[in-house]
């Protein structure tokens, strides 16, 4: 039986909004879940959009899993990431989106990251984000030209969350965009982990959700295997 691979596409973007505020993929978003697959055997390899390093933010150094991550082979492969357009999805067994506050400076609305996402779709892959990462769904359609999101459950950072913490650094606000193309957006109390599967589309709602993620992603991996 062949190991699982889960592709994982991180931001490049290491400034966001007006104020030039620093910013990344949020370590634990990609520490968490990756310590869930690799303790489960599954595989994980990453692509971003230009390629090379990602700008990294939110590193916990009391965060065991955090350090654990950053000492890893999967972090040295992170350094390397694959640009995502020499990437093909099908090569794996599902796409992850961690999220931070980056991807909705250059996921959200990327070509090559839109393509990636309908591909893996149509293909009958496991689709899944936390956080900011549901914004790579935004504007992917499906063959009919329906949203992808149409009248499927998913969550996502929440407006609650979002609200004097990065509502003057992002562009647009998540969860409104998510609902505006017809998501059953769902969110619990902020900073609260929250998780919904619907079928093969499986999100997290913030950083405290990435565990949950990873474990969601084992079981639906499982049980194609």
């Amino acid at each position: 039986m062949s190991v699982p691979y889960v592709l994982f596409v991180v931001t490049n973007a290491a400034v966001i909004g007006p104020h030039q505020r620093p910013t990344g993929y949020f370590f634990p978003e990609i520490a968490h879940p990756v310590g869930v697959l690799d303790r489960a055997g599954i595989a994980v390899e990453f692509a971003s959009p230009l390629g090379g390093t990602p700008p990294e933010d939110g590193f916990d150094a009391e965060d065991a899993s955090q350090v654990d991550f950053r000492d890893s082979k999967a972090h040295r492969r992170l350094s390397r990431s694959r640009r995502l357009a020499d990437v093909d999805v099908l090569d794996y067994d599902a796409v992850f989106f961690p999220g931070g506050l980056g991807p909705m400076v250059d996921i959200t609305g990327n070509p090559d990251v839109q393509a990636v996402v309908s591909s893996a779709w149509n293909a009958g892959m496991i689709v899944s984000a936390v956080c900011h990462g549901p914004s790579a769904f935004l504007g992917v359609t499906l063959e009919d030209g329906t949203p992808l999101v149409r009248g499927r459950r998913l969550t996502a950072f929440s407006d609650a969350e979002e609200d004097g913490y990065a509502d003057q650094d992002v562009p647009f606000d998540l969860e409104n965009a998510l609902r505006d193309e017809g998501a059953l957006y769902e969110a619990t109390d902020p900073w609260q982990p929250k998780l919904v599967v619907d079928g093969r589309l499986i999100t997290g709602q913030n950083p405290q959700s990435g565990s949950m993620v990873g474990e969601a992603l084992v079981a639906a991996l499982r049980r194609e295997a």
